[in-house]
């Protein structure tokens, strides 16, 4: 009777130093050196990102020519969608683009909604940068 006595107290105590060993352990303190440029670049991606300046981007166009047709075109595309649209101009006429999309299965379920009102529309292959 002794015996598993002094078993079972062995056994609790191996437990309780293992637990208490394993508990030091876990309470390390970790030091992270980042170098002073990180943040700086993390801002840079996220103003180019804002201003469509990152390459390898899906858009699609609705319309190609002169100024006062393509600020319809947008006008009318803002009062009933909700992708950003902008327009660029590319010497000598403007282009109506919509979206910055990542991959190019976005901008194909994109393009489904848009066709229906702008028939035109279409998904040009993007540049890189």
């Amino acid at each position: 009777m002794r015996i598993l006595a002094t078993k079972k107290i062995l056994i609790a105590a191996s437990f309780f130093s293992f637990y208490n060993i394993t508990a030091l352990a876990q309470s390390a303190n970790i030091n992270i050196n980042q170098d002073e440029k990180i943040p700086k670049l993390l801002e840079l991606k996220t103003e180019m990102s804002k201003e469509n300046k990152i390459g390898d981007r899906y858009k699609i166009q609705l319309f190609y020519g002169d100024n006062n047709e393509a600020s319809e075109i947008y006008k009318k595309y803002t009062s009933q969608f909700e992708y950003p649209a902008m327009i660029d101009y590319e010497t000598p006429n403007y282009k109506v683009y919509v979206g910055n999309f990542r991959n190019r299965l976005e901008a194909d379920r994109a393009l489904l909604v848009i066709k229906q009102a702008f028939p035109g529309a279409f998904i040009p292959k993007p540049k890189r940068r």
